[in-house]
């Protein structure tokens, strides 16, 4: 099939409402390599014939759809293993290219949680429950008293001390005089969005159950990016 041709569409092929549980909602899904927080830009460039149509119904309907992280597997062809938890991404701009692919940015916008995987035909699809960060006591790892302003300015320090060493290494990063919200659950996924870590802890920290425990999480993972960032430093 040329690159250019479209699937035909079959009306067959929509994707069929299924019962879903009081406070959830059939969102569109779009598995990737990499990890969506709440505040962090997405661009994607959509080839795959399914994600084109998931876009043209999220372009025709509501202009969002959930990213989760795959955790083995590939983005191209299914079958891969997906994460629970992810993120709404609401489309900001999309644009189709002569050839019928998107280019299209989008905006994380809140946490979400998959209860049950839905029909992948036309494309992957899930029963889905919003999930804003829980009050203390599920962080049974911290202090339900604690300090969580002094959390977000020591988690923040180190975000800027590990990107000026990112940029000492001539890396690409965001400045380190960054600034992030007052307001601590948003402050914490701003910090997991900059942060010099890879999927699966971009991960681990989007799956927090509270913003106490993800800016205590941070501050360890930011601890040792600065490790091993100076260790890099040191040896030229």
């Amino acid at each position: 099939m040329p690159a250019g041709d479209e699937l035909p569409t079959d009306p067959d092929d929509d994707p069929v409402p299924e019962p879903l549980a009081e406070g959830t909602r059939d969102l569109p899904m779009f598995p990737l390599g990499s990890v969506l927080v709440p505040s962090m830009v997405l661009g994607l460039h959509v080839f795959e014939h399914r994600y084109r149509r998931l876009v043209r119904d999220c372009l025709d309907g509501t202009p969002e759809f959930g990213v989760v992280l795959i955790e083995r597997g590939s983005e191209v062809g299914g079958g891969e293993v997906r994460t629970i938890v992810g993120t709404v991404a609401r489309m900001v701009e999309a644009a189709e290219l002569p050839d019928g692919r998107f280019a299209i940015q989008a905006v994380g916008t809140q946490r979400i949680r998959v209860q049950r995987w839905l029909d992948d035909a036309p494309y992957p699809r899930a029963e889905v429950e919003d999930w804003p960060d829980e009050p203390a006591a599920p962080d049974v790892d911290v202090d339900v008293d604690v300090d969580v302003d002094a959390l977000r300015t020591d988690a923040l320090a180190l975000l800027r001390r590990s990107l000026a060493l990112q940029a000492e290494l001539g890396e690409p990063s965001p400045p380190s005089t960054v600034e992030v919200t007052d307001e601590h659950e948003a402050a914490s996924h701003q910090i997991a969005a900059l942060a010099p870590i890879g999927p699966h802890d971009r991960q681990a920290l989007l799956a927090a159950p509270g913003t106490a425990m993800r800016l205590t999480e941070e501050a360890v993972l930011l601890g040792e990016a600065i490790e091993l960032l100076t260790a890099r430093l040191a040896m030229g």
